[in-house]
């Protein structure tokens, strides 16, 4: 167990080789091909399907506020041969959300368009997205991400604080028990943040610690999945946690998996195997608009510890079916250790409790 907030278990040290390099743990590495940086900071339009998440905490002076903006890419196959410049050859979409915490509010909003046209773009080369009048851009070591709705607006900038994550094995993140089943993922948790947040007609300065995920596969859910529940928390000392479970109809998990990583492990996290990781949900709350029942307080159990995930307040589900059409809860939430004591923020995702989830 944990027996501070910036300890490592001794399990997970010795099964990492850690000292102040990877050692063994770099020999785990087994992805087809090397990530590639900046070039897969970039959008990779010959996969599937392909999203850039960043979630945060965000301070003003003792007011707290949690924020998410993503942009999904969708590959069109069935047009992929047409040369017509109106084909949809790919589509974009684009989910921004403010909770504040204590007014206990939670606004969302959404965007949708075909690639082209200077409407909706993203860059081959480094991380450089554009939808209408929202985006994340990558400058020098910074991400800036602008999106306004009619009730909030985020200008922010992003700081690197920390070496890129490469989730799984080298990159290659697991998703299900076949092996074609995995994504290509990395994670830039500890993010600093700085800028900007409009509510109604106010303006404020803010500041905080934020988390970018960028994803893309081919074959990411097996047929039998219904949805995830997954985290991504920056914890105290500057260590970073990710767990997920994929699960099927009846609640049971198909696969896990996650990472931890302390600030001196470099790119490669600890990446926990199948079977580790268990969630336990402990209490539910249930949206009053689409009736879906989520579990908003969970027991996480992975080899670095035992957490209590909770979400901040209950009601952060986004309804985004004029977009993507799913329906999914995405929170901000407090961690507590084996220890009952706060150790980190983060971002708590499920999916799959309205609907089954089709990607």
């Amino acid at each position: 167990m944990l027996r501070s907030s910036t300890a490592i278990s001794r399990r997970l040290l010795l099964a990492s080789g850690l000292t102040t390099t990877l050692g063994p743990l770099a020999a785990r590495a087994d992805s087809p091909a090397a990530l590639q940086f900046p070039r897969d900071l970039g959008s990779h339009p010959d996969f599937a399907i392909e999203w850039w998440y960043v979630t945060g905490r965000a301070l003003s002076g003792q007011r707290e506020f949690g924020f998410q903006l993503t942009f999904f890419r969708s590959r069109v196959a069935a047009t992929q041969g047409m040369t017509s410049a109106f084909a949809a050859r790919q589509l974009i979409f684009a989910h921004a959300a403010v909770t504040d915490v204590a007014g206990k509010k939670f606004w969302h909003d959404q965007r949708i368009a075909r690639e082209g046209f200077e409407v909706a773009r993203m860059s081959l080369s480094d991380t450089g997205i554009r939808l209408r009048d929202w985006s994340l851009q990558h400058v020098g070591t910074e991400y800036r991400l602008h999106a306004a709705s009619g009730d909030f607006e985020l200008d922010l900038s992003l700081r690197e604080s920390q070496a890129v994550l490469l989730q799984g094995a080298g990159g290659r993140s697991r998703k299900g028990p076949r092996e074609q089943q995995f994504s290509l993922y990395y994670s830039l948790p500890q993010l600093e943040v700085k800028g900007t947040l409009g509510l109604a007609k106010e303006r404020l300065a803010v500041q905080g610690a934020a988390w970018l995920d960028h994803e893309w596969s081919d074959a990411l859910l097996d047929p039998a999945a219904v949805g995830w529940d997954w985290i991504g928390i920056n914890l105290e000392g500057g260590a970073a946690l990710t767990a997920f479970q994929l699960r099927d109809k009846a609640g049971q998990a198909i696969w896990d998996g996650g990472s931890f990583r302390h600030p001196n492990m470099g790119a490669r996290p600890y990446a926990f195997s199948h079977g580790e990781v268990r969630f336990k949900p402990l209490r539910r709350w249930t949206s009053p608009l689409t009736r879906a029942s989520y579990p908003v307080e969970w027991m996480v159990q992975t080899p670095a510890d035992f957490y209590t995930v909770k979400a901040i307040i209950d009601h952060q589900e986004l309804d985004s079916r004029a977009s993507t059409g799913a329906v999914y809860w995405e929170g901000l939430s407090e961690v507590l250790d084996s220890n009952g004591r706060l150790v980190g923020r983060g971002y708590l995702e499920m999916t799959g409790y309205a609907h089954p989830l089709r990607l």
